[in-house]
This record gives C-alpha cells, sequence and structure tokens, in this order.
C-alpha cells in the first residue's frame, strides 16, 4: 500500500489555507481532518461539515491529537473557554487517507506528529504516514480578515497574538517543504508543490 501523507496547511487566518484546501488540492485526494470547538456555528457552517460542535464537557472526556485553549491567555473565570482540537476519532475512522490539517501555529502541527509517533504503542497500529508542511505567508497586513471573524470574548486579542513565522517552525524543529504566498488576488505556488498537487491528482484517477 502506498504510504499516506498528512499535509500540513499552517498559516495565520485570512492567508488563504481553507482556499487552498477546497479548490486547489485535487477532489477526492485528501480527506481534510475536523475539529471540534466550543466556539458558537458562524452563518453559513453546518454540524460536522466545517467543525464539530461541542460542549466543554467533550473535551474533558475524549481523546484528542491536538488539543487548543484559544483564549487561555485572556479567559476569566465566568467566560466560556474556547477550545478546538482533533478528536482522535477522527483519524481512527478515516486511518490510511491521505489527511489535510488546516492550523495556524506550528506548535499545533507539532501536537499532531507526535500523536502519530504514539500510536504503534496505543492502538498497535503501523506508523507508516510521512507529514509535508506548507507554509502560507501573506504578502499584505490580514488584519481585515481578523476583525471579520472576530465572534467571541478576546477574539481579536487572540488573533493578533497568534504567530506563524520561520522561528516558530524552527523551535518546534519543523521543517517547511512548501511556500504558498498569500496576495488579494491569488495563491502563489512554487512549482515542487505544483508537481506534488499533480502527482495526487494523478493517484486519484
Amino acid at each position: 500500500m502506498k504510504q499516506p501523507t498528512v499535509l500540513f496547511c499552517t498559516g495565520l487566518s485570512g492567508t488563504g489555507k481553507s482556499y487552498f484546501i477546497k479548490n486547489i488540492l485535487p477532489k477526492g485526494a485528501f480527506y481534510n481532518l475536523r475539529s471540534a470547538t466550543t466556539r458558537p456555528m458562524r452563518k453559513g457552517e453546518e454540524e460536522g461539515r466545517e467543525y464539530f460542535f461541542r460542549n466543554e464537557d467533550y473535551f474533558e472526556t475524549e481523546n484528542f491529537a491536538t488539543k487548543l485553549f484559544v483564549n487561555k491567555n485572556f479567559w476569566q473565570p465566568g467566560q466560556p473557554k474556547w477550545l478546538y482540537g482533533v478528536p482522535e476519532i477522527e483519524i481512527l475512522q478515516n486511518w490510511n487517507k491521505n489527511f489535510t490539517y488546516d492550523v495556524i501555529q506550528p506548535r499545533y502541527v507539532r501536537q499532531m506528529i507526535d500523536w502519530f509517533k504514539t500510536m504503534r504503542d496505543k492502538y498497535q497500529l503501523p506508523i507508516n504516514y510521512k507529514f509535508r508542511i506548507i507554509w502560507f505567508v501573506p504578502t499584505i497586513d490580514n488584519f481585515k480578515t481578523v476583525h471579520e471573524r472576530q465572534n467571541m470574548p478576546n477574539d481579536l486579542e487572540v488573533r493578533l497574538t497568534n504567530t506563524c513565522d520561520a522561528k516558530d517552525f524552527k523551535n518546534e524543529g519543523l521543517k517547511v517543504d512548501h511556500i504558498v504566498v498569500s496576495n488579494p488576488q491569488q495563491l502563489i505556488i512554487d512549482d515542487r508543490l505544483r508537481k506534488f498537487i499533480n502527482s495526487m491528482a494523478q493517484n486519484t484517477k
């Protein structure tokens, strides 16, 4: 069996990660991992399509491959905790598929890679995945998108404190495989990534 891939699409809000996954990657080549979240559903979203919308108790009782407490530095008692995470079952039920994971900060890429490395001991499953990281870099200030997306207490502050730069990847011991430059009109994709996309398209035929 061909070795499956986890393709990490990593970058700040508004840099085109979701667009890339939905419109650039070959249809059917990847399963887009969905996170559970405690945040409210936005207009146009559906349960189980963009996210699994859950309460805080769910995050206390379920096992996760990645787990994010995004407003931890700003949280006060009585306020909701905005939690995100990919449930383990989301991966295990789709084992041996190619995955994409849309994530802002490199530290959560590291979380998921480390999770995969525990699978042999925990579930006696072969650790046969390879990992590729795409770094989505904005060419302009993307604060407009950040402002439009805020929908929870301290959301703007949380988004403005997120970082995704070369230092973050280095600190997590991660190597970036591809860079996508994001501007208002298009995503600028390097030739190596285009070749990878074309190879994945061929594999789905």
